[in-house]
């Protein structure tokens, strides 16, 4: 009682097609397929090449504080630099 038999399943799919069309269920089942593949050539991928090393967070602030000082100090040596 608690299983689908085959004839169960054969119901629900003659609905599904009457409900959705052959057409309809053509392209999904070709979008999925499609999907997969894509996926699958994505997994493939990221095995063959070496994973881009992102950088440090920390390193990146520091960066940021070095070229604001630095564009401090370019400020500072501007005026008072002498007018030409």
């Amino acid at each position: 009682m608690g299983g689908f038999s085959i004839w169960h399943w054969l119901i629900v799919l003659v609905i599904v097609v009457l409900v959705f069309g052959t057409k309809r269920l053509g392209s999904v089942g070709k979008d999925l397929g499609e999907a997969v593949k894509g996926f699958k050539k994505g997994m493939d991928d990221s095995d063959s090449k070496p994973s881009a090393r992102l950088p440090d967070a920390n390193n990146t602030r520091d960066e940021i504080d070095q070229r604001e000082r630095e564009r401090r100090e370019q400020e500072q040596r501007d005026r008072n630099e002498p007018p030409r």
